[in-house]
């Protein structure tokens, strides 16, 4: 299967600076993206750290051990990955007073025999578009998802809602934190969307459908979407990374070739 990668952050229209970040390793099949949080450009450091450390980790340890590694060993690496930049996001926050209070939420992915591995901790989300319908992957680490689970309010008073962006975990707020790890079988066709609440905080689930049905190119997708946060009112940073399983070419028979001399 043939894979195709587009990733855009855009600082939106009310922020001084983008604190989100974003990461595609596409030789190893490993997509990042992090929402950073804190004080003066402390949540630009978080989420740089975040994104730097996980890629380039998952990617040598599966440049190394992709050809016989096991789902659970991917699933291990992924944990040993996020536990090692929250610590690092951890210590920095605490020894360097600009830096205090800093963290990041975080959404990944690993591509691994035909299985997308997704990792969440936070309200960064994951989304697929599967013949026309579009399903959100992961679940809201936040304060509005644990009312909504037990019943004090409803999704539709969650989205009205002003607290949208208290989250209830994330990466160096803690000197531990629990990575949420799923696995999802990717068909040909399949596109992948990992956003900010950038995105999903201006565009409702039927907007961003709206646009994955255009069926432009991927790159002209991302970038519709991240106009149209804008356009809705870009309050915050919004970043996107999208994957596309492609059908890879089919191969070619030497009769078929010389019959098409």
């Amino acid at each position: 299967m043939r894979f195709e990668y587009s990733a855009i952050s855009d600082i939106g229209r009310h922020r001084a600076n983008n604190e989100d970040a974003v990461m595609v390793d596409a030789e190893h099949g490993v997509v990042v993206l992090a929402d950073g949080m804190g004080g003066y450009n402390a949540g630009e450091v978080a989420s740089a750290l975040a994104v730097d450390l996980i890629a380039g980790e998952l990617g040598r340890w599966l440049k190394e051990a992709a050809s016989v590694a096991s789902m659970r060993d991917v699933r291990r690496a992924m944990e040993i990955c996020v536990d090692n930049a929250n610590r690092a996001i951890f210590d920095a926050a605490h020894t360097h007073e600009a830096y205090a209070g800093m963290g990041t939420t975080l959404v990944m992915g690993a591509l691994h025999q035909g299985v997308l591995v997704i990792g969440h901790v936070g309200d960064s989300r994951a989304y697929r578009w599967r013949g026309g319908v579009l399903a959100q992957l992961t679940r809201d680490h936040s304060l509005l998802q644990e009312q909504v689970d037990i019943g004090l309010i409803t999704p539709e008073e969650a989205a009205a809602s002003g607290n949208r962006n208290l989250v209830t975990r994330a990466l160096g707020v803690e000197d531990t934190v629990l990575l949420d790890l799923q696995e999802v079988d990717v068909a040909w066709g399949d596109v992948f969307l990992l956003c900010s609440d950038g995105l999903n905080d201006m565009l409702s689930d039927e907007d961003i459908a709206a646009v994955l049905a255009a069926g432009e190119p991927l790159e002209q997708t991302t970038q519709r979407l991240i106009d149209l946060a804008n356009q809705r009112g870009g309050r915050d940073n919004v970043s996107v990374i999208m994957v596309k399983a492609h059908e890879p070419p089919k191969k070619t028979g030497v009769m078929s070739k010389l019959l098409r001399k």
